[in-house]
C-alpha cells in the first residue's frame, strides 16, 4: 500500500505527462471498446429485425441481395414475382401462412410498403415480438396507411393526416400520385428496425395509384378519376417478395427447392437465419480489419506510456537514489514502477470506459436515425471486461522494462554528478 501511494506522489509530480498518457490510453480504450459494441450489437440489430420467418421468395438473385432489399429496404429488386406464382407456391400445404411485398415507391425519404393485414398479424421482430399499433388501427380502405414510428416522429404526423406518395425510392420525386392522398389510420410502436421507416398500404392501393401507368411511366391522357376505381378489379399483377411461414420446420428446404425449381418464372427462395450468416461472413474481413486497427490503437497508446516512463529515468535517477539511500530496497524500487504503470494503465481504462459511455449516449440516437442500428448503453459484457483485463496485463507487462531499469541502477550510479 505504501508503494502505491509513493507511486501516485511520483505520478502528481509528474502530472502533465501522466495526464497525457493517461489520455492517449483512455481514447485507445475507448476505440477498442466502442468497435467492439458497434460489431456486435449491430449483428444483434440485423438479426432482431426479423424473427418467426421460415422463408423469404423473390425473384431470382443473391441471397443477400434479396435480403437487404425485402427487409432492410436496401436496394431494389432486379426483377418481380407475377402474382400468379404468388399463389401457386403459398397454395403449398406446407404453408401456413405468407405476406406479400410490393416495393417501388416512397413518401419524403421513406419507403412505401405494399401488402395486406396479415402483415400486422405474422411479422415478427426481436424475440418473436409482433407488431403493435401505438395509436390508430390497420387499414381497411384502400386510401389509408399506416406509419412507421419513426415515419410519424419525424415528419410530425398524427392519425387523420393526409399524406402523398412519390413514385420510385429515392428522397426526391418528380412524379407524385398527388391525385390520391392518402390518409393516416395507425402508427406502430417503435421497433428498432426498418418497421418504423416504412409507409404500409395496401396492394389495392397500390394498383390504384398506377392505373394507366406504360412500364413505369405515368399515363399520358391524364389522371385516373379516382371516383370510377372499382375496388374488385384491383387486383396486383406482381410483387416483389413475400415473406413465409411453414406449417413444419421440416418442410422448410422441401419448398425451398420447389421455388428454386419452379418452371414457371425464375424465382428463390432464402432462409433469413442462413443469408444472414452470409452477409457477416462477406464483412467479416471488415470486421477483423477494425479489430487489429484497434489494438493497434491501444499498443500505441501503451508504447506512449513506456515512452513516458523511460524517458523519466533520467530524470529520477538522483530520486532511484535517494530511496535507495534511506533504506528502500531494489524490489521496492521494481515494484514502485510497476506500480506507476500499473496506475497509468487503471486510469487510461476507467477514462476510456467513460469516454465510451458519452460517445455512445450521443451517437446512439444518430446511429438509430440514419442506419438502424439500436446501441444499448448497458453494463460491459464478459468479453470487454476480458479486453480491459487484457489492457491492463498489458500496461503492466510494459511496466516491467522501466521497471528493470531502474532495479539495476545503483546508489553509486545516482549519486555521480555527471558533468
Amino acid at each position: 500500500m505504501a508503494i502505491i501511494k509513493l507511486a501516485l506522489k511520483s505520478l502528481y509530480n509528474r502530472r502533465a505527462t501522466a495526464l497525457l498518457t493517461v489520455f492517449a490510453i483512455a481514447v485507445s480504450v475507448s476505440l477498442l471498446l466502442g468497435v467492439e459494441r458497434v460489431r456486435t450489437q449491430a449483428k444483434e440489430s440485423f438479426a432482431n429485425t426479423i424473427s418467426g420467418t421460415d422463408l423469404i421468395i423473390g425473384a431470382r438473385t443473391g441471397p443477400v441481395q434479396l435480403l437487404l432489399y425485402s427487409v432492410f429496404r436496401i436496394g431494389n429488386a432486379t426483377n418481380n414475382i407475377s402474382w400468379q406464382s404468388y399463389e401457386d407456391i403459398t397454395k403449398q400445404k406446407s404453408v401456413k401462412w405468407s405476406v406479400p411485398l410490393s416495393l417501388g415507391d416512397s413518401h419524403r425519404g421513406y419507403r412505401v410498403l405494399g401488402t395486406n393485414n396479415d402483415y400486422f398479424k405474422y411479422y415478427q421482430f426481436g424475440q418473436s415480438q409482433p407488431l403493435q399499433f401505438h395509436q390508430g388501427q390497420p387499414f381497411n380502405s384502400l386510401f389509408e396507411t399506416v406509419i412507421g414510428a419513426e415515419v410519424a416522429q419525424k415528419l410530425n404526423y398524427t392519425i387523420g393526416d393526409k399524406i402523398i406518395i412519390a413514385h420510385g425510392a429515392g428522397s426526391t420525386s418528380f412524379t407524385k400520385h398527388d391525385q390520391m392522398p392518402f390518409t393516416i389510420t395507425g402508427i406502430l410502436a417503435p421497433t428498432s428496425t426498418p418497421v418504423d421507416k416504412t409507409v404500409h398500404v395496401s396492394l389495392s392501393a397500390i394498383e390504384a395509384i398506377h392505373l394507366g401507368w406504360n412500364n413505369g411511366a405515368p399515363p399520358v391522357t391524364g389522371s385516373v378519376n379516382v371516383s370510377t376505381i372499382d375496388i374488385n378489379t384491383l387486383k396486383p399483377q406482381v410483387i416483389t417478395a413475400a415473406l413465409v411461414g411453414m406449417t413444419s420446420k421440416i418442410r422448410v428446404f422441401q419448398l425451398q427447392r420447389m421455388v428454386n425449381q419452379y418452371k414457371q418464372e425464375p424465382l428463390q427462395a432464402i432462409i433469413p437465419g442462413v443469408a444472414l450468416y452470409e452477409l457477416w461472413s462477406m464483412m467479416g474481413i471488415a470486421e477483423q480489419a477494425l479489430v487489429v486497427i484497434s489494438g493497434f490503437v491501444v499498443a500505441s497508446g501503451l508504447l506512449g506510456m513506456l515512452t513516458m516512463i523511460l524517458a523519466s529515468l533520467n530524470e529520477r535517477r538522483r530520486e532511484m537514489a535517494i530511496l535507495r539511500a534511506v533504506g528502500a530496497r531494489p524490489l521496492q524500487i521494481f515494484m514502485l514502477m510497476i506500480s506507476e504503470a500499473g496506475i497509468l494503465a487503471l486510469a487510461g481504462a476507467l477514462l476510456g470506459i467513460a469516454t465510451l459511455f458519452s460517445m455512445l449516449a450521443i451517437a446512439q440516437p444518430i446511429l438509430q436515425e440514419q442506419f438502424g442500428i439500436l446501441i444499448t448503453i448497458s453494463l460491459l459484457t464478459v468479453y470487454e471486461w476480458q479486453l480491459l483485463g487484457l489492457v491492463l496485463i498489458s500496461g503492466l507487462t510494459i511496466g516491467v522494462v522501466p521497471s528493470i531499469r531502474a532495479y539495476r541502477m545503483s546508489l553509486a550510479d545516482g549519486m555521480t554528478i555527471r558533468v
